[in-house]
């Protein structure tokens, strides 16, 4: 099947079950692709697997895992990568993004943890990176996540990298894309005291081809918490702007995990999204 990958000017909704028989059968001029966790959908069978299948036989879709845990210390799992590789061949789908993280080492752990920001990580997870696109014959993108405390250790007090350092050198050495996700970076840039602006324009434009934007929760004046869970707030969609300004406009997905809206409420963000490609798109050619 012939993979394919949004347009630049587009605008996607991370699908979840609930959406399914809310969704129209073919696209609308609303939502142009849709996201999964492939770990969610490659061995779903019965009602809810012919339901996605025939979903992905209209809709142009990309996949944001969930378990790679590229920054683990444990060995790459390269069956489920040949696993992953499958259901994206599968589905037409040329689009495979991960988190910069761990989230595994004897077990799973069922969240993404920060990992070190040190020369020999850069090292290690550029390598996996590499091992990773070489099964799956395909670049990947990887996400800038929010963490709440970087990892030190007794020996190294303060990380030996600032995170967009380390981003950057990762990137470069793995020679992937990146998946700039403009929640994240505002959340950290709050919870870790960084312009977010100058966080965003010092990643490599030449590398991201795909957005993220999303709500949270404010836990406290300087405490934000990544949820998914909310609609996106007025400083958020300020940063979209500078990362459009940045990189060009580009494919961007509107993530809601929880307390989901009905699917008109969620398109109203999705139209705010695509008013905003159109805003900077004018610009450009003003």
């Amino acid at each position: 099947m012939k993979t394919t990958f949004p347009s630049p000017a587009s605008v996607g909704l991370g699908l979840r079950r609930e959406m399914l028989n809310q969704l129209p059968p073919a696209p609308d001029g609303r939502i142009d692709f849709l996201e999964v966790a492939p770990e969610n959908w490659m061995a779903m069978g019965g009602s809810l697997g012919e339901q996605f299948k025939a979903l992905t036989e209209r809709y142009t879709f990309t996949t944001h895992g969930l378990s790679l845990s590229i920054g683990s210390p444990a060995p790459l799992d390269t069956d489920f990568v040949k696993r992953i590789k499958h259901f994206l061949d599968e589905h037409g789908i040329a689009l495979y993004s991960e988190h910069l993280s761990a989230c595994s080492d004897d077990g799973h752990l069922y969240d993404l943890m920060p990992v070190p920001f040190t020369e020999s990580g850069v090292h290690w997870i550029a390598g996996r990176i590499r091992q990773v696109q070489d099964i799956l014959e395909r670049r990947i993108a990887l996400e800038n996540v929010s963490y709440y405390a970087p990892v030190t250790t007794d020996s190294m007090p303060v990380p030996e990298l600032d995170e967009a350092t380390f981003i950057r050198a990762v990137l470069e050495e793995a020679d992937c894309d990146l998946l700039l996700d403009v929640n994240n970076a505002y959340v950290n840039s709050i919870n870790h005291r960084y312009d977010p602006e100058t966080f965003i324009r010092s990643m490599p434009a030449e590398r991201i081809h795909y957005m993220h934007i999303a709500g949270h929760y404010q836990e406290a004046e300087d405490l934000l918490v990544d949820t998914h869970g909310a609609d996106v707030i007025d400083p958020v969609w300020r940063l979209l702007d500078v990362a459009y300004d940045h990189a060009g406009v580009c494919p961007t997905l509107l993530e809601r995990d929880f307390n989901l809206p009905p699917l008109n409420e969620l398109l109203k963000e999705v139209e705010q999204v695509r008013s905003h490609q159109g805003e900077v798109a004018h610009v450009s050619a003003g």
